[in-house]
């Protein structure tokens, strides 16, 4: 790798304005956009308190995911469609 390349988790990227309603509009690495859908998450007590795999989305992840409910293993292909 060259010296001052990024590799794909860390090179910003753009969310698009649905993802932007929770991570902000500002180019970001993957991580940081992960790390921020997981504080909105705790912040908005959006695991199922039975399965806390499981995300019960809220309207703002709802516009992300497309639907009511996420496994934690399947927000990231959701996440990807939402970044450019």
């Amino acid at each position: 790798m060259a010296q001052g390349r990024q590799s794909g988790l860390q090179r910003p990227v753009t969310p698009s304005k649905e993802l932007a309603a929770i991570t902000g509009a500002d180019p970001l690495p993957r991580s940081q956009i992960v790390s921020k859908i997981w504080d909105h998450i705790k912040k908005n007590n959006l695991q199922d308190p039975k399965n806390k795999r499981e995300i019960v989305a809220d309207d703002k992840l709802r516009a992300v995911f497309g639907k009511d409910r996420v496994s934690m293993f399947e927000m990231n292909k959701h996440i990807s469609r939402h970044v450019s």
